[in-house]
């Protein structure tokens, strides 16, 4: 994530015109919208993109032959070159769309149970991945006989690349771990976990549906074998996301489903599969999604991902400082350059109570375990609440936010 220093600033103002939802008030008041690392709004480039997608050439894409079929399969692989351009990955092959990022986690952890994690084999995760990232080994675990390997954080999130390396073994196959903490906002060495992997002839997945968000990803660059992200996180649809993985890697696994697209071959005696990207994408694919979520991925590369990112490192200092200043609000996870995503208890309040009080002044926050459990008992609580920012998020926000809890703690205390 950047720090940002150097950045061309975003015309925020201009900007949040581009976001119709916001709008809409909450209450009669002004909507606030900090749950951005549940799910982003979408701007009118996307919403558009959907819309005429529907309106003027939608059909099935690929085998279909007639003018509507051809323009919308068009539409449908423009976007899976732009994922690959967002995330530079070589080929546009290597980039597999999915429901989302659940939906790519789920497809790395059964392709590779099939051959090559078994009874007594190694999964080496991280105490503050998200559940989605999870229980997928979890099953292996259960099914198969796999062994999870927990690698814990410091308080702030921080890796210890010395403890990581002495989690592998001979039977270590694959390490799944996230890019960027989506309770602690505290980003990991993507980088030097892969190389370490790879010394150990481990695979790496990486759980980037919140890294991706809040800074440019070149998954050349990390060398990992798997890259994740959801639409729904990077101001496009949900139900979409995208699975990167090394061709090389792809072409080794078996298919997770079965259906058209994903066939090279099928008779009453036998089937052949089809190369990646396609042996992965059974049926008919998010199409509308698909589209929409290439628009947001055009969109966030037009405004600048560093300009993004540098905007929000702004919002996330200027929040920690506001909340530090705060003496009935503890903050968790104050990490070198975290992404502006700040959990936070207020004392003597259930993060529920604070969640609902804060709606009812307009602001819009996340309360709850966050599908993250494993991290709730690593940091001694049960829930936390999380205010989150987005690209269209402004220092009034943060004053609303400031003002907010002032009104819980007087309300609850």
């Amino acid at each position: 994530m950047s720090d940002g220093s150097q950045m061309p600033a975003l015309d925020v103002v201009a900007l949040r015109e581009e976001f119709p939802i916001l709008k809409r008030d909450a209450y009669g008041k002004r909507l606030v919208y900090l749950d951005n690392a549940a799910s982003a709004q979408k701007p009118r480039a996307v919403i558009d993109a959907i819309k005429i997608a529907m309106e003027h050439s939608y059909a099935n894409v690929h085998r279909g032959l007639h003018l509507l079929s051809n323009e919308t399969t068009a539409a449908y692989e423009n976007a899976r070159e732009t994922a690959a351009r967002f995330l530079n990955a070589a080929s546009s092959d290597e980039i597999i769309f999915t429901s989302g990022g659940t939906d790519a986690m789920n497809l790395v952890a059964n392709a590779m149970g099939v051959d090559e994690i078994g009874q007594g084999d190694e999964v080496i995760l991280s105490v503050m991945e998200h559940h989605s990232n999870i229980v997928p080994w979890h099953f292996l675990r259960e099914r198969k006989g796999a062994v999870v390997k927990w690698l814990d954080v410091s308080d702030d999130g921080e890796i210890d690349l010395g403890a990581y390396e002495k989690l592998f073994t001979d039977r270590t196959k694959i390490v799944a771990i996230t890019h960027m903490s989506n309770v602690l906002g505290a980003p990991t060495p993507v980088k030097e976990l892969t190389r370490i992997a790879h010394e150990h002839g481990a695979k790496i997945f990486i759980d980037g549906c919140q890294g991706a968000v809040h800074g440019g990803v070149d998954v050349q660059n990390i060398d990992c074998d798997f890259y994740a992200i959801t639409g729904h996180k990077l101001y496009g649809p949900s139900g979409i996301g995208v699975l990167y993985g090394k061709k090389s890697v792809m072409n080794s696994l078996p298919p997770f489903k079965g259906g058209g697209e994903m066939i090279d071959l099928v008779t009453t005696e036998t089937v052949t599969y089809n190369d990646t990207p396609h042996r992965f994408e059974a049926g008919t694919p998010p199409i509308l999604e698909a589209i929409g979520l290439g628009a947001a991925l055009n969109w966030m590369s037009e405004k600048g991902v560093d300009a993004i990112a540098a905007h929000e490192a702004n919002l996330r200092d200027a929040a920690l400082d506001a909340l530090s200043k705060l003496n009935f609000v503890r903050v968790f996870g104050r990490a070198s350059n975290k992404a502006p995503i700040i959990a936070f208890n207020v004392d003597g309040a259930h993060p529920h109570d604070v969640s609902t009080i804060l709606d009812r002044t307009g602001v819009a926050v996340r309360a709850g375990h966050h599908c993250a459990q494993p991290l709730m008992e690593r940091l001694g609580v049960t829930a936390t609440s999380r205010a989150s920012f987005g690209v269209y998020n402004t220092f009034d926000d943060i004053e609303a936010l400031i003002k907010g809890l002032h009104k819980t703690h007087e309300m609850l205390s």
